[in-house]
């Protein structure tokens, strides 16, 4: 098997538990989770808009399998133009295979036929395959149908993106597993004054993480207005 280029990695801190579960993904992680333990699908499709958390679930579930000693393979297809297509040779032989934004190989010729044969392949094996994209299995801008059927076959669900009374849970989830103590108040205020995207909002809960461990000082609206400089 080849190795995988060393720039693709999974990232640390997203793990199931830092994943927030609105009502409406709870089927989705119990499903998913069952697929990684050999009790589930093999096969499954997760689709969802920029930020809904499709590739933190595919970085979790690696966490998931490798913490059970399984063998795993992560693959960003959005980066397919520093990858070759011959990657997807032999994987089908680990434990888990995730693929990561199925939908930037779109009009790839060479990159869906591999992905096909990839497909093909993990079907005859014990792999779990859990694959990503930005739409509907069967809405797949793909040049070759028999990829967008295959990718139906298995069990697919839609991630949800957070509502706004969400994402304040989230941010104080995600507060409480960096040590830090988040108000309501606190988490609506940075809801009206960032962007609101789940990706952004995590990412600057990170920079105040970072600032607040720095300065030896609590989040207030003071502080993050000096930090955020808003």
């Amino acid at each position: 098997m080849q190795q995988l280029p060393l720039s693709i990695h999974i990232r640390d801190d997203a793990t199931f538990a830092s994943f927030y579960v609105s009502a409406k993904n709870v089927t989705l992680l119990a499903s998913l989770q069952a697929s990684i333990r050999g009790e589930g699908e093999q096969i499954t499709y997760l689709w969802g808009s920029e930020g809904a958390g499709c590739t933190h679930l595919l970085h979790a579930a690696c966490h998931f399998a490798s913490e059970q000693e399984r063998r795993v393979a992560y693959l960003p297809l959005r980066q397919h133009a520093e990858l070759a297509p011959q990657l997807l040779e032999g994987l089908h032989e680990l434990d888990l295979l995730c693929l990561d934004d199925v939908d930037a190989i779109a009009g790839n010729g060479v990159w869906e036929e591999a992905l096909f044969n990839c497909y093909n392949r993990v079907r005859e094996h014990t792999c779990r395959l859990l694959v990503s994209g930005n739409n509907a299995a069967t809405q797949l801008l793909l040049d070759l149908p028999d990829l967008r059927s295959r990718l139906a076959w298995g069990v697919s669900f839609q991630v949800h993106a957070l509502s706004d009374e969400d994402k304040i849970a989230a941010l104080q989830m995600r507060a409480k597993l960096r040590g830090l103590e988040l108000s309501v108040e606190l988490a609506q205020f940075l809801l009206s004054r960032c962007p609101r995207d789940s990706h952004a909002l995590f990412a600057i809960l990170e920079k105040l993480d970072h600032a607040s461990l720095s300065a030896q000082r609590k989040l207030t609206i003071p502080f993050v207005k000096q930090v955020l400089e808003i």
